[in-house]
């Protein structure tokens, strides 16, 4: 059956560019996809700057994973981040209204898109992969090794390099060495074809096997500038330094795997259950995977999984009413930590407003450092001390 599967993804997979001239990718986009807001439709708040040293925000459900900053492009943008024209060129979306910008320089300079999979993949899933590029006609030049890597954990960097990967090699039975390699994405396109298609889109499609595990998706150039097809077309302007591409429609599906709708997809939550014991009035719970900028109360991008398990919970549940609760570490003075979480669960609280939640449903304090629930003599309990929790006031 998997053989069957395989030759008949390989066959969708040649054929997802065709399909891709079609308006709006509509063939494409009806499909489920593993992927939530794969075409940047979703956005918090219309694109103001492209930032070379900004933090990708806005968009619902991606992130940049190093320094690196990705940018989000959207009719309702700024000069600067509108479509089609904005600061690095002029391009209309490959379907709606928004689309995100990344380098791919001929230096070590890189950016890339990231974001957490609806579920993770399972040994033997037949994953599908096809995503749209368009290169800036103010680029320098084109590369032709866009990709998709996947991992089983979240990767990052702090710096805006190429995304290496660490391994440990064990030298002798006492000695071990760190070396750094680049990752092999499982999609890639060829070195041999340059995406070089300044007016159009482009498709980067292709079938691979999931080992198991996997969990986050990273998009951008993988390859070290000698190894990515670099070329400089006559017909670049040139202004930027290296190639610049537009990324649109990002569609990852299993092949060989039931269907299934977005809420049969495993989120892995377990306060959506109210099977849990602790499921009643009065219950608090600790929501694991919430971000802020640092000192700041900018919710960052990778808290958008949480985020929808608890819109998830409240839909769920209409009558349910919350009070988000903000908690900072002993580090600062109260005022400062009293004010900070008060900003942070005040920001939790906003977003789920703005996502048709009632108002009247969701309440917010801040708590600052008065209530730990670990030792803040350790990095590893502050860590645990600096959280936002809700609490069920009513069911």
């Amino acid at each position: 059956m998997r053989k069957t599967w395989m030759t008949l993804g390989m066959w969708l997979a040649l054929g997802a560019c065709a399909l891709a001239q079609q308006p709006a990718a509509d063939t494409v986009q009806q499909r489920t996809n593993l992927v939530y807001n794969g075409s940047f439709e979703e956005y918090r708040t219309c694109p103001r700057k492209v930032d070379a040293s900004g933090v990708l925000t806005i968009v619902e459900g991606w992130y940049q994973p190093t320094k690196g900053s990705a940018d989000y492009f959207n009719t309702c943008g700024t000069k600067e981040c509108g479509v089609p024209k904005n600061k690095m060129g002029e391009q209309t979306a490959h379907s709606g209204d928004g689309y995100c910008g990344i380098y791919c320089s001929k230096t070590e300079y890189r950016e890339y898109l990231q974001t957490k999979l609806k579920r993770r993949l399972e040994a033997g899933d037949s994953i599908w992969v096809t995503f749209y590029v368009s290169l800036s006609e103010e680029s320098s030049g084109a590369i032709a090794t866009l990709g998709g890597l996947f991992t089983q954990e979240q990767i990052s960097d702090t710096s805006h390099s190429l995304l290496l990967a660490q391994e440990t090699v064990r030298l002798t039975a006492n000695v071990s060495q760190v070396i750094a390699k680049p990752y092999i994405p499982q999609i890639e396109n060829p070195a041999t074809s340059p995406l070089t298609d300044t007016r159009g889109w482009q498709c980067v499609t292709g079938v691979f096997v999931a080992k198991g595990g996997e969990r986050y998706v990273t998009i951008g150039n993988f390859a070290p500038i000698e190894r990515s097809g670099y070329t400089e077309p006559n017909d670049l302007t040139k202004l930027l330094p290296g190639a610049y591409y537009y990324i649109d429609d990002i569609h990852i599906e299993c092949l060989n795997c039931r269907t299934a709708n977005d809420e049969d997809i495993n989120i892995d939550s377990s306060y959506l259950s109210e099977s849990q014991p602790s499921f009643a009035v009065g219950s608090t719970f600790v929501m694991k995977d919430i971000f802020f900028e640092f000192d700041k109360s900018t919710l960052l991008q990778q808290s958008y999984f949480e985020l929808l398990k608890l819109r998830m919970l409240l839909e769920k549940h209409p009558k349910m009413r919350l009070e988000i609760r903000g908690h900072t570490d002993n580090r600062g003075s109260a005022s400062y930590n009293q004010r900070l979480s008060e900003n942070r669960a005040k920001e939790v609280a906003d977003y789920l407003i703005k996502k048709g939640i009632d108002e009247k449903r969701i309440k917010h304090h801040g708590y600052g450092k008065s209530l730990p629930i670990d030792d803040n003599d350790t990095e590893e309990g502050r860590a645990n001390n600096r959280r936002v929790e809700f609490k069920i006031l009513a069911l």
